[in-house]
């Protein structure tokens, strides 16, 4: 499965049509976040990061979470695209998608704990976009909601904790993927 990420100069498609420099500021930040975590984010460091001084951020964003709102939109975007992509090639599965997002979110750990492990900024998302996220799993679970809600539940948690290491080590986490889609599937 490709990986979705834009490159500078490609018109976003996760939100709001940002101005050429704004795309720069979030590429760079995105690289910043991707390399070292979301807590070495900064103001300073982005601007280090672009070679500037950080009021000149401020031109285009009016502060930190503006930027981290454009990060966890390009992150819900790609991983609906991920997951679009699976359903595309297993339609209904379950499985397929589950797969896809685990891949996506192993790919870009520290993205998706930025995206994952604070409340959500619906208020500043693009509108429709968490809809479209969600839209494939919900579809594999046959428009249930309730069971979309669980399987993504189930998903995430498997995956934080998969990020975070949490699992002892030579534990088969494929098969416990695979186990934990297939009982939600029942």
């Amino acid at each position: 499965m490709a990986d979705q990420r834009q490159e500078p100069g490609e018109p976003p498609t996760w939100g709001e049509r940002l101005t050429p420099r704004a795309r720069e500021i979030v590429h760079a930040a995105r690289d910043l976040v991707e390399e070292s975590g979301a807590e070495k984010l900064t103001m300073r460091s982005l601007a280090d990061r672009l070679g500037i001084k950080a009021p000149s951020l401020y031109k285009h964003f009016p502060d930190k979470q503006a930027v981290e709102v454009q990060l966890i939109a390009q992150m819900l975007d790609e991983c609906a695209a991920a997951c679009e992509a699976a359903e595309a090639e297993a339609p209904g599965s379950l499985e397929a998608i589950a797969d896809a997002y685990r891949a996506y979110a192993l790919r870009h750990p520290h993205l998706y704990r930025l995206a994952t492990e604070r409340p959500l900024p619906r208020h500043a998302l693009p509108d429709g976009l968490e809809d479209r996220t969600a839209a494939p799993l919900v579809r594999a679970c046959a428009g249930d909601g309730e069971l979309a809600r669980a399987a993504w539940a189930f998903a995430h948690g498997m995956v934080i904790l998969e990020i975070h290491g949490r699992f002892p080590e030579g534990a088969d986490l494929g098969a416990a993927w695979k186990k934990g889609t297939r009982a939600l599937i029942r």
